[in-house]
């Protein structure tokens, strides 16, 4: 599902918003805007954009391995969406210009400006993997396992 709503908001983007008004949400809480990112979070290592796709293939892979011995539902809702957050934004990589496996990744939420100045522009994909991550890492400290068991009070914090 992550990978579908990532790919579609970015058409709609690319195709509606690019070169046009950015689109206010919510009062001007949140503007939909169009803006290509060819690094990683906050657009860090702009000109190393082709170790991008390696990483996020390893990602990818490690997760798929992980999720097939998961048991738990919350582990694996938080793998799912850091899965698809790396599926998503590796499209983006793959399949983009400039060039295949150099693409640069569209995104489009802005908070509180229609030009992102007070907070980084992100996508469906960020905030899938920025929600995954913050899932998994409540559930590693709350002692929950990816098999479904709990650790003991020593084992965890």
């Amino acid at each position: 599902m992550v990978i579908a709503i990532d790919i579609a908001v970015k058409q709609w983007t690319t195709s509606t918003v690019a070169g046009g008004e950015p689109v206010k949400l919510l009062g001007g809480l949140i503007y939909v805007i169009y803006t290509r990112n060819s690094g990683a979070a906050f657009s860090m290592l702009s000109d190393y954009t082709w170790i991008f796709p390696i990483i996020a293939t390893v990602v990818v892979a490690a997760l798929i391995w992980m999720v097939r011995s998961t048991a738990s539902m919350a582990w694996t809702v938080a793998l799912g969406l850091i899965l698809g957050g790396a599926l998503g934004n590796l499209v983006d990589r793959i399949f983009r210009a400039p060039k295949p496996l150099h693409g640069h990744v569209v995104d489009m939420f802005s908070f509180l400006d229609d030009h992102g100045g007070h907070f980084p522009v992100f996508n469906v994909a960020d905030s899938a993997l920025t929600v995954g991550v913050a899932l998994a890492v409540l559930l590693e400290f709350t002692g929950r396992r990816r098999d479904g068991t709990r650790a003991k009070k020593d084992e965890h914090a």
